[in-house]
């Protein structure tokens, strides 16, 4: 799973945009990293940018986009209606796929440092990465803002973090630190009555509703019924309906479907509708997945479809195109990284042109990555056929886990089919470096070298798949829906010239490497994998053999 983190830093100005522009540019500058927002407001005097990628990456991105606004922002002359205590006001970061909160803590803590050391600014860790417990709350912290800064820093209990408990004049001090990624999501009812939103809003929040007690008339606190869930009720003009506004704190403690429901029931008791909702900004990939897996269970389905119709099904079932088109590559965070490389971008037949082309790429590598994939496809399709089916019950879960490990099995191989192009293309590029001077024909060497080990590893790493491949259709072989037997058997069968058309291609590409430890040990590893899967293959081949006999 490749590693994305969001952050969220917010900047003290919302009305100079030549300001806000070049805070931004700074972020843009960094290779592996999105600006996915830019809300900038001008009566709060703040811009909210959103940006995300790999770890580090977007570790130095925010650094540079505290020290430029740093460099812009001058405090001691800012107004606004919001909270704040510093040019940089708060800069929190979000495990988003592949990271853990610790994981970006400890982003929260270097980048803390280094703002602290270099740009002497004094920072405080808050929510997760708080060095007390009194410092997770934002607002504690915050404390008589900006112009109580000075006083602050002077108290021992706000000592910061890191840099010295020095009044930095112009740049204030920063709040950095690390979160659960907050869904802002709006349920739609089927009424303007703004009451009933507000009503059914302090039901489910967390935070419940004051009442006064009938016998004394005291006011008390019901809590709501759902955990981590923020909510209010509003009408909209524009869409002519009341909504139930909902931040959502941790998708893990309860899912948006569970939300969902949750508005649908109390709704109900108030003779009111829900009609469908609005997803406001990014949403995790899988939020959605827990979404689209909890309806397809609802239905009997099986867990082992693509991705793409879990997506589906969470779309369709929240009704989140109800006010406007819903387009997952647009609001999925994973899905604004997710770039289709241009050899699986191709139809079929525009792939088998290029491929029978004078080109040498794309070559036997990409297309025994193709081979795994379609082996894999095979598997899952096999795997939904008997999910579910009359006189399979006893293999039910064990075919939706050979689905659910196919899926993603299809995907790596998809991907290869480009890689492995992709490092032919590299081990070109090393061929065609100059070689004039004896410094150049080192270089040169080298960068073959380096280029024959990523286009050897390609296929090896396919190699290694192909073995799981091989082995979920020896499962669906044995024991999947015998209407679609045949199609286990080919899943066997490609899988094999998967394994066949790696082996080669990781032979080729190490024959005339200098001997070693990398050629020996890849080409005997290679051999050995490749066997493993022939032996599979041919378990497949017998069990076709017996059940299709005269």
């Amino acid at each position: 799973m490749k590693q994305i983190v969001e952050c969220v830093p917010n900047f003290s100005e919302g009305r100079d945009s030549g300001v806000i522009e070049q805070i931004t540019g700074e972020i843009r500058k960094v290779a592996g990293v999105e600006l996915l927002d830019v809300d900038p407001g001008r009566d709060t005097n703040r811009t909210v940018v959103t940006f995300a990628g790999t770890p580090s990456a977007v570790e130095e991105a925010a650094f540079q986009a505290i020290k430029k606004a740093s460099e812009l922002i001058d405090m001691s002359r800012h107004s606004g209606a919001h909270p704040r205590m510093g040019a940089t006001d708060v800069c929190p970061f979000v495990p988003v796929s592949g990271v853990t909160m610790a994981e970006c803590v400890e982003i929260a803590k270097r980048l803390g440092r280094r703002v602290g050391e270099e740009l002497a600014i004094p920072v405080y860790l808050y929510e997760e990465a708080a060095s007390c417990p009194e410092r997770q709350s934002l607002a504690y912290i915050r404390e008589g803002e900006y112009e109580g800064l000075p006083e602050k820093l002077k108290k021992k209990e706000y000592k910061p973090d890191f840099g010295r408990a020095v009044f930095n004049k112009t740049a204030g001090a920063t709040v950095i630190g690390a979160r659960e990624f907050l869904i802002a999501y709006n349920v739609n009812l089927n009424t303007r009555n703004v009451k009933l939103a507000k009503e059914i809003a302090n039901r489910l929040r967390e935070k419940g509703r004051i009442v006064k007690n009938p016998d004394n008339g005291a006011k008390e606190t019901i809590p709501g019924t759902l955990k981590a869930v923020r909510a209010v009720g509003w009408y909209i003009p524009e869409y002519q309906m009341a909504q139930i506004s909902v931040n959502l704190l941790n998708y893990n403690i309860t899912p948006l479907h569970r939300v969902f429901e949750e508005a649908e029931r109390l709704a109900a008791e108030f003779g009111v509708r829900v009609t469908g909702s609005e997803l406001v900004g990014l949403i995790p990939l899988e939020a959605v997945l827990q979404v689209g897996r909890h309806y397809l269970r609802k239905q009997g389905g099986c867990f082992g479809v693509a991705e793409k119709e879990i997506v589906r099904t969470a779309v369709q079932s929240l009704g989140l195109a109800e006010i406007s088109p819903f387009k997952p590559e647009h609001k999925i965070i994973e899905y604004r990284f997710r770039k289709k490389g241009p050899l699986a971008s191709m139809d079929l037949v525009d792939f088998c042109a290029e491929l029978a082309s004078d080109s040498p790429a794309p070559g036997g590598g990409s297309i025994a990555a193709l081979n795994g994939a379609l082996s894999a496809g095979l598997s899952a399709m096999v795997g939904n056929l008997t999910f579910g089916k009359k006189g399979y019950e006893e293999v039910r879960d064990e075919m939706e886990i050979v689905a659910e490990k196919a899926q993603p099995l299809k995907d790596f191989f998809i991907e290869a089919i480009d890689k492995d192009t992709e490092a032919f293309n590299c081990l070109m590029a090393a061929f065609s470096l100059p070689k004039k001077t004896d410094e150049e024909k080192n270089f040169r060497q080298d960068a073959i070298v380096e280029a024959t080990k990523g286009a050897t590893l390609v296929p090896f790493a396919v190699l290694e798949k192909s073995r799981t491949a091989a082995e979920l259709a020896l499962v669906a072989a044995m024991k999947g829906n015998r209407n679609s037997l045949s199609d286990a058997g080919v899943a066997g069968l490609t899988a094999a010239v998967c394994a066949e058309g790696a082996l080669y291609n990781v032979l080729i590409n190490t024959q005339e490497m200098a001997p070693g430890s990398f050629r020996s040990e890849t080409r005997a590893q290679a051999r050995k994998m490749c066997a493993s899967v022939l032996e599979t293959a041919a378990k497949i081949k017998a069990e076709m053999d017996k059940a299709l006999a005269d």
